[in-house]
């Protein structure tokens, strides 16, 4: 392919995704729907603008996806992994063997071979992660019960992947025609593939455990943030190589190495670094499925395919419908839970291609499945727009309660941007008042250090509003910033109010002059750092010169009470400096006659509960 045909299909694709998304969205169908159609409309049976490359393109999509299921991983600490092991093996287990017994049967009642009946089964099992997922977090459900049942099912079909492709070469009638699909290990014998495979997969797990941290230390320390992203997607193409090596799922293992750094005081990091990339890859991914579409079958049987579209959907909601009943689920989550899955998944392109190198499936048979999936993909987010306009109100209307929506374990309360001395003292009292913070810093040699005594810091620049979404600023009521940069303080706080305006901001002051800026920039509560400690400091002195503790214990209240609206008023002139000089004298010589007063007046009796023993003369 020469420069000049890379350059203009790079140009077609990202203008479809560029004009297509918007529309869509603002019509209520969804990102995914406006790239499918894009695709149609760009692709050879339509306009024709983009053709021949499309295989080419979609090999290059799915990193896509492979970079989706990585972050997936990051998400899911091996903790909460546990917690879904019975939705992920249990209803995630039988939505794949149901419904692959279900659609078989229908398939050889049609008059295909057992064989090729049984591998048809098992293709079109598998839902789309990338349209589900991307569909769900858009409407805000992920997090719901049915959500987390999609999420569970999901990421069984992903695992369920590996297997399949084991079980295709024992079932096939036919020495398969290409090596495409197969593994470069494939002329090993089976003990050395089997050792190659566990040995893989061991190496990710060792690696992130023991070798990647480090290397994101490292990294980190240099400040370069390209490097950081650049060692991200180093890791997420070397796992995706070693997968393809030993013929395991390139999806499976980046979701491996990514449950393995979810403990990670870089996870947030990676996650918005990541996010980009896999937002544009899955737009180009939508696209090349919507394109490849073959509308010249589609028009010379229309009625076949449509009418196997239909039945095919049809059986699998009927399949998700009877599970989400089993399992217990109350009608509306089961409704939601159904239509979200009933389509098939992107991974049923590399099963198609497999099966049909294996001898398993003939070219038409293989057109036709191909044509299936992308129309039931196409119909997908119609479906879940069905399910949120026409069942969802109908549930509303026939009960009198909705059941509350399952929340998330790590729910964040507190986002403490900054963990040194002060950042750490908050966080501390907070953690033993049982409440749960979110602290991100960006010093990657003081996180190695917390980390050695206990304390769960994630690595971040929270200047940055994807970091902090990622973080749950969305959720979250308060926002601590406690870092020592002055300029980075006020760039959070504008970064906030922008996008999280519902945060309430409590702010670390370096100096006078940054509380007056932070003042300045709307920050309702400001705390200058050695303030308190120093007013803390004056009453404990006036005690030791005599001073009763009460008398010394009024003075600090009222010293810090004048001293705080001194500091609102001269915030107003911080840059008169003259002003500010003329603010200060006055507000010295009222609190020292106001303190003056109270001294001269006291009349207090001697209370000696006040004070405080001596422990220096024990």
């Amino acid at each position: 392919m020469h420069l000049e045909d890379l350059l203009l299909g790079a140009f077609v694709y990202l203008a479809a995704a560029v004009v297509a998304a918007p529309i869509a969205t603002r019509l209520g169908l969804g990102s995914v729907l406006g790239y499918l159609a894009a695709g149609m409309v760009i692709g050879p049976s339509v306009l024709g603008l983009v053709g021949t490359e499309g295989a080419d393109v979609m090999h290059f999509a799915e990193f896509g996806v492979i970079v989706m299921l990585f972050l997936v991983g990051l998400e899911l600490q091996p903790s909460k992994l546990w917690t879904l092991r019975k939705p992920i093996m249990g209803l995630g287990g039988l939505q794949v063997t149901v419904t692959a017994a279900a659609l078989a049967l229908a398939a050889y009642v049609l008059g295909n071979s057992w064989q090729s009946s049984l591998a048809m089964g098992l293709i079109l099992a598998m839902s789309s992660t990338a349209i589900v997922l991307q569909s769900l977090n858009e409407r805000g459900l992920l997090k719901t019960a049915a959500g987390q049942s999609c999420f569970s099912v999901l990421l069984f079909q992903d695992i369920a992947v590996i297997p399949i492709l084991a079980l295709l070469p024992l079932i096939a009638t036919a020495t398969a025609h290409d090596n495409h699909g197969t593994s470069l290990i494939a002329e090993f014998p089976a003990w050395a593939q089997t050792l190659a495979v566990f040995a893989a997969v061991a190496s990710i797990i060792l690696a992130g455990r023991f070798l990647m941290r480090p290397l994101f230390r490292l990294v980190a320390e240099t400040g370069i943030r390209e490097v950081f992203v650049g060692l991200a997607l180093l890791i997420v193409v070397g796992i995706t190589l070693l997968m393809q090596f030993v013929g395991l799922s390139a999806a499976l293992g980046t979701f491996l190495a990514g449950v393995v750094l979810a403990e990670s005081e870089y996870r947030h990091e990676l996650e918005m670094d990541l996010d980009p990339f896999k937002g544009l890859l899955l737009a180009v991914f939508f696209i090349a499925v919507g394109a490849g579409i073959n509308f010249g079958l589609l028009l010379a049987q229309p009625f076949l395919v449509l009418g196997l579209v239909v039945g095919f959907v049809a059986v699998k909601l009927a399949v998700l419908l009877l599970l989400a009943r089993l399992f217990r689920m109350n009608a509306p989550d089961s409704s939601r839970f159904s239509f979200a899955l009933a389509q098939g998944g992107e991974f049923a392109f590399v099963l198609i291609s497999f099966a049909a190198g294996l001898g398993l499936l003939a070219a038409a048979q293989s057109s036709l499945l191909v044509a299936m999936v992308a129309l039931s993909m196409a119909l997908a987010p119609l479906l879940m727009i069905f399910d949120e306009k026409v069942m969802q109100p109908r549930f509303v209307r026939n009960s009198s309660a909705r059941e509350a929506d399952r929340i998330d374990d790590n729910d964040t309360r507190v986002i403490i941007a900054g963990h040194g001395r002060y950042g750490m003292t908050v966080g501390r009292m907070l953690s033993a008042s049982g409440i749960k913070a979110v602290v991100l810093d960006h010093d990657a040699e003081q996180i190695d250090a917390l980390r050695k005594f206990g304390f769960k810091v994630y690595y971040g620049d929270a200047s940055r509003h994807d970091l902090l979404e990622a973080a749950g600023a969305r959720e979250a009521r308060i926002l601590v910033i406690a870092i020592d940069d002055p300029e980075k303080a006020l760039q959070i706080v504008e970064t906030a109010h922008h996008h999280f305006p519902h945060l309430h901001i409590m702010a670390r002051a370096f100096d006078r002059v940054h509380a007056y800026r932070l003042l300045n920039a709307g920050v309702p509560d400001v705390l200058r750092e050695v303030f308190a400690s120093s007013v803390d400091m004056g009453e404990r002195l006036l005690t030791r010169l005599g001073v009763h503790p009460f008398e010394a214990h009024r003075a600090a209240r009222r010293f810090k009470s004048h001293d705080e609206q001194l500091l609102q008023k001269a915030a107003r002139h911080v840059d008169d400096t003259q002003r500010l000089i003329d603010i200060a004298r006055q507000g010295r010589e009222e609190i020292e006659r106001v303190l003056g007063a109270d001294v001269s007046s006291s009349q207090i009796q001697p209370d000696h509960a006040w004070e405080a023993p001596d422990r220096t003369r024990e």
